[in-house]
């Protein structure tokens, strides 16, 4: 056994804790190292950016523009709309829509208000504001785009005055540059003024005055609380917030400018609540300047997609489009025309009427070969209902959808030529028992399927629907250019789904273009004010349907305009065409065309108030009729082409075979067309005459107890 004196154990203590020590030195010094490299290498990789910042501000600042012009900058290029024939159809951006005015001259509520939106720290900052890109910065990356700008005022007075519209890490730089060059030069009072004379107010205002007469009918020093978050709520998108337009959009907005100046506590909660329910006078619109209003604005629409709407307004673009606009006056005479006809006093069926009852019309044009716009009247008076009926309205198209039942049909197997029974009849469905009716509540008996075309037999193309399956039909509206839900239902024929005009203008365009498909186009080319094309139409065609099947559909579809329900559109030439009309008379269309040029035709109310009896075989094809007749003037006529694949019989429709010489001299005997391989072979005997005629009337007769029974 050892023993050791306290004064050992002292030392082997003390020992023990110098070696302790000495590893915390150690770990000390390795950090002390570690730290020593990272802060020269961060002072390195710091002296880098520093030099970095400077190249490329050397760089950029070469090739910024002249600052001292600020002050006199208009943007005064205008963009002009032309017509394939020449006309100006609008002039965009004209100088009497800016009105420049001092700041002594602006509502000192709008400045503040300006500032609270737009720039909070103005008055604070030299021209940019490093949280505001940083937060713009960290907003971008975590979206992995440009979704938020962080712009000071003075950064997009720069922008707006003298840098492209489109979000660029090379215009960023530039804006950035420009904002602390214009900081420099001038204070922050001419700053504002130059702001607020120049942003854009949507409607062709520029500048706080031109947008407070247009939308208040005052100037912009009477200015309310109220009216100035209004105004300042608009500049997050002056089209998408016009009161004009969207009010309930601009009240949302300017409750957003009033809480943000509550936050700041420029003004109280009362003060809020009291300017977000004051009144709103707005001032009337002028009337539109544009020539063909309709097309004017559909073209505008786009644009402002393409390119938005300060870069549309400020740019001095020319555009350069398909309509021919002589053929549009026609068309605006033409709509007008038989809106009027449609106020006279009509004795129909023996009942009297004050009217038609309908108040809008509309009219397309379109050529199928390339997809040019030839005129497009969306509406009666453009300045009284910019609504553009042949593009935003989704209306029943009623028969004018049966072509989709009858392709399916003929690609499925059936001819022209073959004979189905128009009887009543019920069909039991999910939703319940379904007995489809002829407008005339009438039945034919047995109808070649051309005829049951041409008369728009509602019946029997209900049951093709049944016999080829909805989905089928549905599939080929789809392929011809239909892009509105449609559900594959029995009634499907009788135009059961909603589509606008132009959807089956595709469609019809497909027809004439014997399966090829060409998108309906308006703007052919765009430059800019210098001459340098921005934009070309590049044609494009694809072929979405069999050619020989299309074929077989348009040969029956002339028969409509020669002898069915379109006969109020014939011309001295081929034509083909398809009538519409809704069971309740609320809407009445008419599609026909020739090789060279489509035309819809259409009439009806916006409230969906019935109409007194007008179907698409009458007023809608006499519309037509009329504006064809200047459209074709001058137009070699063209047939369409034969089928191929068809051979013609001479039919008997109540037996459905070759008519003979025991063929009663009273039966319905016609020329029909067969796809080869499906044409009948037997002759009429007179026993199978009879026999014929015995099973017709056991068959009728059963159906015709059927519907009685499903609808007692």
């Amino acid at each position: 056994m050892i023993f050791r004196s306290k004064r050992a154990i002292g030392k082997l203590s003390r020992s023990s804790s110098s070696a302790r020590f000495g590893r915390s030195s150690n770990r000390f010094d390795f950090f002390k190292r570690i730290g020593l490299k990272l802060f020269k290498f961060s002072a390195i990789m710091g002296g880098i950016g520093v030099l970095i910042v400077v190249l490329v501000s050397m760089f950029y600042s070469r090739k910024l523009p002249d600052i001292e012009s600020i002050s006199t900058y208009i943007p005064a290029e205008t963009t002009k709309i032309y017509s394939a024939d020449g006309i100006i159809l609008a002039e965009l951006h004209q100088e009497e829509n800016r009105i420049r005015i001092p700041i002594d001259n602006i509502s000192k509520t709008l400045q503040k208000t300006v500032i609270a939106m737009e720039d909070t720290d103005f008055y604070k900052h030299n021209g940019i504001n490093i949280k505001g890109i940083l937060r713009a910065l960290y907003r971008d990356i975590i979206a992995m785009a440009f979704v938020e700008g962080g712009s000071t005022l003075t950064q997009q007075l720069a922008r707006n005055l003298f840098l492209e519209k489109h979000k660029k890490i090379e215009r960023k730089i530039k804006e950035v540059l420009m904002a602390i060059e214009i900081e420099r030069k001038y204070t922050k009072t001419e700053i504002l003024e130059l702001y607020l004379n120049q942003v854009y107010w949507g409607h062709n205002a520029y500048g706080i005055e031109s947008a407070s007469q247009m939308y208040y009918g005052k100037k912009s020093s009477d200015l309310t609380l109220a009216e100035a978050a209004g105004l300042v709520g608009m500049l997050k998108g002056p089209e998408l917030f016009s009161p004009f337009r969207y009010f309930n959009r601009f009240k949302k907005r300017q409750r957003v400018v009033l809480k943000r100046m509550q936050q700041l506590k420029l003004i109280t909660a009362e003060q809020v609540e009291d300017a977000y329910n004051e009144n709103i006078a707005l001032a009337s619109r002028k009337r539109h300047r544009y020539k063909a209003g309709f097309f004017t604005s559909y073209v505008v629409d786009q644009l402002v997609d393409m390119y938005g709407e300060e870069a549309l307004y400020t740019s001095g673009m020319k555009v350069y489009t398909t309509l021919n606009y002589e053929l549009q006056k026609h068309a605006e005479t033409v709509v007008k025309k038989f809106r009027d006809y449609g106020n006279q006093v009509f004795v129909l069926k023996g009942e009297r009427y004050p009217s038609l009852n309908y108040k809008e019309a509309s009219l397309l044009a379109v050529d199928p070969r390339n997809g040019y716009v030839i005129a497009m009247q969306g509406g009666v008076d453009f300045s009284e209902s910019q609504f553009n009926r042949t593009v935003q309205a989704q209306r029943q198209p009623g028969s004018a959808f049966k072509p989709f039942v009858y392709l399916a049909a003929f690609d499925k197997g059936f001819s022209p030529g073959t004979i189905v029974s128009d009887t009543p009849v019920t069909f039991n469905t999910i939703e319940g028992p379904y007995s489809p009716k002829n407008y005339t509540l009438k039945y034919s008996g047995n109808l070649p399927i051309r005829r049951a075309f041409e008369k728009s037999v509602n019946v029997i193309a209900v049951k093709l629907n049944d016999l080829v399956n909805p989905k089928t039909v549905v599939s080929f509206a789809k392929k011809s250019g239909i892009t509105s839900p449609m559900n594959p239902v029995l009634s499907l024929p009788l135009g059961a789904n909603e589509v606008s005009m132009m959807e089956l203008m595709q469609s019809y365009m497909v027809f004439a273009n014997y399966g090829k498909k060409v998108h309906p186009v308006s703007i052919l080319r765009i430059e800019d004010r210098n001459g340098v094309p921005l934009f070309k139409h590049r044609f494009k065609d694809e072929q979405v349907l069999d050619e020989n099947l299309v074929a077989t559909l348009v040969d029956t579809m002339r028969g409509i305009v020669d002898y069915g329900t379109g006969r109020g559109a014939k011309l001295p030439r081929p034509i083909a065409g398809k009538t519409g009309t809704t069971s309740d008379y609320k809407d009445a269309w008419f599609f026909g065309f020739v090789p060279q040029l489509v035309c819809a035709t259409w009439v009806g109310n916006d409230d969906n108030d019935p109409m007194n009896k007008v179907t698409g075989g009458w007023v809608p094809a006499q519309m037509w009729k009329e504006f064809m007749k200047k459209a074709l003037a001058g137009v070699s006529a063209q047939d369409f082409k034969y089928p191929n694949g068809m051979v013609k019989r001479r039919v008997n429709w109540d037996t459905k075979l070759l008519a003979s010489a025991d063929t009663p001299e009273d039966a319905k005997v016609t020329i029909e067309k067969y796809w080869i391989g499906t044409e009948p072979t037997e002759f009429d005997t007179i026993e199978l005459i009879e026999k014929v005629k015995f099973q017709a009337k056991q068959k009728e007769e059963e159906e015709s107890l059927v519907s009685d029974f499903f609808n007692m």
